[in-house]
């Protein structure tokens, strides 16, 4: 990735693009990404997007929200369980930012292929201190890309605004196993399934303080703007970024339908159909500019204007339910074919409606949120 937004291996990205995308069905079939994908998508170096260091102590982060977020939407115009684990290793990288110089360093000692899974949704965790760190133990939900993790980022509890007692913990997966328990209608290749430690010992230097991510407040010897976003700010984009993959998937599999001479009964509904076409284009469109707006408020540290953080909570938020409106337009418009088992179109549709179910996408808390203010004044 470079500064000006571009991916920095257009190639890899292209070929990890077109690998996700051959490998879609399979995947959605199987439950599971092929390995291929797997390589691929690590080729093209969304594990080490926003890695904090290299293994000199060096800086090792050259992308921007802007970049991650155009590329991640590239692979999910084929496959968005790829896109999914393409996002969130790029962005649990950043949030390795967070971790003391030595855990940083020992998080990244493989080199930017390492793979870091996370999860905030903890379940009868014990976080016992000893000596020099803590004993950890417990089981962690929703762990999307566990099968293939290096490093995981496990909670001490459920999060809470301002709980300054609940840490994040870095596991190595020589201390975590996982149970498969992720079967869903959509974003069946994820991989999300669910992570266990029993007394495994973290020491003092692989953890950090919660609401530090959440405030984007860095430990003193990490200078990095990228790292220091507001989560609330830009979490929306790890999300939102494959959704507008598929939505423009589904985009181009009624444009291809539009194009096919209409015959019998579908001639007479042409015009409507043309009509939803062109209303989706325009919503996808005007999504991709909310996160565009995003991305660019965090890549030149806007966010600490004033409400500039609650606006680009708002936006991903919103960006989203357009999107899903967008492809429900587009799933109707492409009938029974669209339904059939072999189209891809049913798959962007489950896929959409899933992803956009996620906790962090919901407009409602971001809307009360950026109306704080008003409340308070």
């Amino acid at each position: 990735m470079s500064r000006d937004g571009t991916w920095q291996d257009a190639e890899a990205l292209e070929t990890a693009a077109g690998t996700a995308g051959h490998c879609a069905h399979g995947a959605d079939t199987a439950g599971r990404l092929a390995e291929g994908t797997v390589e691929a998508l690590a080729a093209a170096g969304f594990t080490s997007a926003f890695a904090p260091v290299r293994p000199d102590g060096t800086s090792a982060t050259t992308a921007t929200f802007g970049a991650v977020t155009q590329a991640v939407a590239a692979i999910g115009e084929g496959c968005t369980s790829a896109a999914w684990l393409a996002s969130l290793w790029a962005y649990n990288g950043r949030f390795t930012g967070f971790l003391p110089d030595e855990g940083r360093q020992e998080v990244w000692a493989k080199g930017p292929d390492t793979r870091v899974v996370s999860s905030m949704v903890a379940a009868g965790v014990r976080a016992e201190p000893a000596e020099g760190g803590w004993e950890l133990s417990g089981r962690w939900l929703y762990v999307s890309g566990v099968e293939f993790a290096d490093w995981a980022l496990l909670s001490s509890a459920p999060p809470r605004e301002g709980d300054r007692s609940i840490r994040v913990f870095a596991v190595p997966k020589d201390s975590f196993t996982h149970e498969v328990s992720w079967a869903t209608l959509g974003m069946r290749a994820t991989g999300s399934h669910t992570l266990l430690v029993e007394r495994a010992f973290v020491p003092e230097y692989r953890s950090f303080v919660w609401d530090d991510m959440r405030q984007g407040v860095l430990p003193s010897e990490t200078g990095s703007a990228v790292h220091g976003a507001p989560l609330f700010a830009v979490n929306g984009l790890t999300f939102a970024a494959p959704i507008l993959g598929a939505a423009r998937a589904a985009l181009r599999l009624v444009e291809e339908q539009l194009a096919t001479p209409p015959s019998g009964a579908r001639a007479a509904s042409r015009d409507s159909a043309r009509i939803a076409y062109t209303r989706a284009a325009g919503e996808i469109d005007a999504a991709a500019l909310l996160l565009a707006r995003v991305a660019e408020t965090a890549d030149l540290g806007g966010l600490a204007e004033d409400g500039a953080a609650f606006r680009s909570h708002r936006d991903a938020t919103l960006a989203v339910e357009i999107l899903v409106g967008a492809v429900d337009r587009l799933f109707k418009v492409s009938g029974t074919r669209g339904q059939a088992t072999t189209s891809p179109m049913q798959r962007i549709w489950r896929d959409v409606h899933a992803a956009g179910s996620h906790a962090a996408l919901q407009f409602e808390p971001a809307a009360l949120a950026f109306t704080q203010r008003l409340v308070a004044a």
